[in-house]
């Protein structure tokens, strides 16, 4: 298949952009439903989003069922819903602002690395640049220890157990889609997520009792954010390598933090705008580095 880096990069960014309201939903939703819930409840509402999605859009051949590699396909499910679990419990221990930021801002290390031991890929100089800009300025956006601000150890954690997750997803995924088209892809791994997300939040949290608020706040990540993101996501991978999908994805917390700023009411210290500009540069300097790479 003929890659179009460009496209890659313009579909990664446009999925980045409606990961980045996800924190943002769930503060607004009011917070009620407990957040391993959260997370299983929008995988659970990914998958059928991407069932439907595929019913409507793919031959009935892979409508009956297609052969996929079954090591991939557990690892992107596992994945998913490590990602979904430890995202939403951290952003709820750390804030939307700097839950998202290290979460976010450890995917791209993670995938460097994972990608140099998997695959002996390793990425050329300019993207361990731009990754490491864009990475500083996540840290800076979050604040981290910076302006008196606490850190909750246990939110950290969870937060880079999700960036860990999040490569490890996008390393699977990028074997999956010479194979499969997206939608086979996104329902596989998120019905796999599904599964083992629900039981997980149920033996964690019990019983929920979802409100409106958290129904509607549900629906739109699952629609939205996990559904419609991902596939424009795994359409991406096609066109760029794993590594950087997983540092443009950085745009994620640059709009989260706006939306922190503008809608939630948080305020990350100062230094934060700096990070910001950070993340935008070290983006654009793996943009470059994945247009020169195509060309050679």
């Amino acid at each position: 298949m003929t890659t179009h880096p460009l496209l890659g990069v313009a579909l990664v960014l446009a999925a980045a952009s409606l990961w980045g309201t996800t924190g943002t939903a769930q503060a607004l939703s009011g917070q009620a439903l407990p957040a391993t819930w959260f997370g299983a409840l929008r995988l659970a509402v990914a998958a059928l989003f991407f069932a439907a999605y595929a019913a409507w859009t793919l031959p009935r051949g892979w409508r009956n069922g297609a052969a996929l590699p079954k090591g991939s396909l557990l690892a992107a499910g596992v994945a998913m819903a490590v990602y979904n679990l430890a995202f939403f419990g951290g952003v709820r221990l750390t804030g939307v602002a700097v839950g998202t930021a290290v979460a976010l801002g450890s995917g791209p290390v993670w995938a460097g690395v994972l990608q140099s031991l998997l695959t002996r890929q390793v990425p050329p100089r300019g993207w361990w640049l731009g990754t490491a800009l864009a990475v500083t300025g996540g840290v800076l956006m979050a604040g981290v220890g910076g302006a008196g601000t606490p850190v909750d150890l246990v939110g950290v954690l969870l937060c880079l157990s999700a960036g860990l997750s999040y490569a490890a997803y996008t390393l699977a995924t990028k074997t999956l889609v010479p194979v499969a088209p997206p939608a086979v892809i996104t329902l596989s791994a998120f019905g796999v997520a599904a599964l083992l997300a629900l039981p997980a939040a149920w033996v964690e949290a019990g019983v929920p009792t979802v409100r409106a608020a958290d129904a509607a706040a549900v629906l739109y990540v699952g629609v939205v954010t996990a559904g419609v993101a991902y596939l424009l996501y795994s359409h991406a991978l096609h066109h760029v390598s794993a590594a950087t999908g997983v540092t443009l994805a950085l745009a994620e917390p640059v709009v989260a933090f706006l939306l922190a700023l503008a809608v939630v009411g948080e305020r990350p210290p100062v230094a934060a705008c700096a990070g910001l500009l950070l993340v935008v540069s070290g983006v654009a300097v793996v943009v470059r580095t994945e247009m020169a790479r195509a060309r050679t």
